[in-house]
């Protein structure tokens, strides 16, 4: 017997997506944090595209919306001197653009959503120890009161931060190393007439062109708020404690420290120094030191349970990576382990976790050490390129044992259905080229202007794709592609029963028209909606008939192409294979 089915370790940005995207699919889980309230703290304030889409199929990205603002673009100065105005830029079918948000703001949200599905956090209370069993996690945890349990689970995530506890009881090495240099963050407003929503990076080089000095500012909602961080004076240094080098296991030199809190003066020399035009720092509502490591664990689980977040790779807080890469650690995790506990998935879908999302954190971590030592460069690509893969837009996972080649594709005979997979999961989007579309593992692009038969305006494809799971999106050219859409969407129905969703998206009305009044002998119909501007036939790259699988986090299981290819019904039976456990 179990107290609940997923016991979650820490109530952060990551543990609050855990909790919420599980309870929302209707999963027993149990939040807890050892912190007795809300950190105050704009600590991570970046929030990407990509988040904010994850939050828009959990259905609580309009709360975001509401008190984000806009990130424009950054502003780079050396040595007093205007380098560079970046533009975040994204293409105009991208939803969301970069936006900045405190994290005690992103927490309220997540925390004011997970209570929509009656759970809360379990405040003050820590866990010190667990076992696995077969069957199984048994969690010691301290309570509040100082009561201590046993609290038996299915699984635990552990969500606990750098300094994990889940982390290192699982033994799981975390190498890497620490930057010698310490920080200071500060959450104050300026006087300068710098436009609004703009960063600011301002270096200073010594006489041997190495960086000595440095300015990094974010805004933050508020009249020129910004959060600032620079290299902490020598009054405020810990002298070289602990600095450099390759820490233990146990040692990790990362994040917000205590009893060294800088004050305004210190922040106005900086600015004194540094700022691109003369200002007056006032209103500080915190500061603090800060040291920054680069460190991934070796492995994202073991048995039954899990790391994600800081609690499994951490590194420097350059382009605001590391919340939003966890916060889709924790999306990844949590539809599986939604399909998991009730006997709904293949056996080697929560191992496809590690395989898919460890290859992401190894190449955030170091990426974000090149831009922190070297700057945010494209010497061989388009700012475009860069701009898509800061927004994380880019993540793909083609190797994932649970997304179907493109030798499973229709026509080639399909595969087995057993779940196997090539290894490692993550990369860039290699099909990503103009007119090609997304393939299989690639992210699903929203697209504008598909039209309902009863909706007044046109919607996007995020709009039908919001608050569901597995979703087959059939695409037809004509009335005669029917057939083949309704064979297709009749298979995943049979062999999936209602954990996967279908329509139609034609690319004249007068197809839709006929797929709309089309119910077959089994009572099965089939949603349709017209391509009014040919946007999904230009951004998923069709030249016929083609079924898409699009997985609860928005990528493609499988691309199925030509539909009506004799190869179609095995295809797709290895696609859901490879996820569902059928019968």
């Amino acid at each position: 017997m179990v107290d609940t089915d997923v016991l979650i370790v820490g109530a952060g940005p990551v543990g609050l997506t855990s909790a919420a995207e599980l309870r929302r699919q209707g999963v027993a889980c149990r939040l807890i944090d050892r912190l007795p309230a809300r950190l105050p703290y704009a600590k991570a304030v970046g929030v990407q595209p990509r988040t904010l889409e994850i939050w828009d199929r959990m259905g609580m990205v309009r709360a975001a919306l509401e008190v984000a603002v806009p990130l424009r673009g950054q502003l780079m100065y050396a040595d007093g001197v205007e380098q560079a105005r970046i533009e975040l830029r994204l293409p105009p079918e991208v939803p969301y653009v970069f936006a900045s948000l405190p994290q005690y703001e992103t927490e309220r949200i997540l925390e004011e959503h997970l209570a929509r599905f009656g759970t809360g956090i379990e405040r003050g209370t820590e866990l010190v120890g667990f076992t696995q069993h077969e069957d199984g996690v048994v969690s010691r945890i301290v309570t509040a009161s100082g009561t201590q349990q046993e609290l038996r689970s299915r699984f635990l995530i552990g969500c606990d931060g750098a300094h994990s506890t889940v982390r290192k009881q699982l033994g799981l090495a975390f190498e890497g190393g620490a930057f010698a240099e310490e920080y200071m963050l500060a959450d104050v407003e300026v006087d300068w007439g710098l436009p609004q929503g703009y960063g600011v990076r301002a270096m200073h080089h010594d006489a041997e062109g190495r960086i000595d000095d440095a300015l990094v500012c974010i805004p933050l909602p508020g009249d020129r708020r910004y959060r600032m961080s620079m290299l902490v004076p020598d009054e405020l240094s810990a002298s070289g404690e602990g600095t450099g080098g390759t820490a233990s296991r146990e040692t990790v030199a990362h994040g917000l420290e205590g009893g060294r809190a800088p004050r305004i003066e210190h922040v106005q020399a900086v600015l004194d120094r540094l700022a691109p035009e003369p200002t007056t720092a006032s209103a500080l509502r915190w500061s603090s030191v800060f040291r920054i490591s680069h460190r991934l664990v070796d492995r994202y689980s073991v048995g039954r349970v899990f790391v994600a977040g800081d609690a499994a790779h951490i590194h420097p807080p350059t382009g605001a990576q590391g919340m939003n890469t966890g916060i889709q650690d924790a999306y990844n995790l949590a539809w599986k382990l939604a399909l998991t506990l009730p006997g709904d998935a293949h056996q080697q879908l929560l191992a496809s976790y590690d395989a898919e999302r460890r290859p992401v954190g190894e190449e955030v971590v170091g990426r974000t050490v090149r831009h922190a030592t070297e700057g945010i460069r494209a010497p061989s690509q388009d700012m475009t390129t860069v701009m898509l893969r800061e927004a994380q837009l880019l993540v793909a996972y083609p190797d994932s044992p649970v997304v179907a080649a493109d030798g499973a594709e229709a026509g080639t005979g399909g595969g087995t259905g057993t779940g196997a997979g090539t290894g490692d999961g993550a990369s860039e989007s290699p099909r990503s080229s103009p007119g090609k579309g997304p393939g299989p593992g690639e992210r699903a692009p929203d697209c504008r202007d598909l039209v309902a038969g009863v909706a007044a305006t046109p919607l996007r494809l995020y709009d039908l794709l919001r608050d569901r799971g597995h979703v087959l999106v059939l695409y037809a050219d004509s009335a005669d592609a029917l057939t083949a859409c309704r064979e297709a969407a009749a298979t995943a129905h049979r062999l999936a029963g209602g954990k996967v969703a279908a329509f139609v998206v034609a690319r004249h009305e007068h197809t839709a028209e006929a797929a709309r009044a089309q119910t077959d002998a089994d009572g099965l119909h089939l949603p349709a909606f017209s391509d009014g501007a040919a946007e999904f036939e230009q951004l998923y790259g069709v030249d016929g008939p083609t079924a898409f699988l699009i997985r609860p986090d928005g990528y493609l299981s499988a691309r199925l192409s030509p539909l009506a290819a004799p190869g179609t019904v095995p295809a797709l039976a290895d696609a859901l294979g490879r996820v569902f456990h059928l019968p």
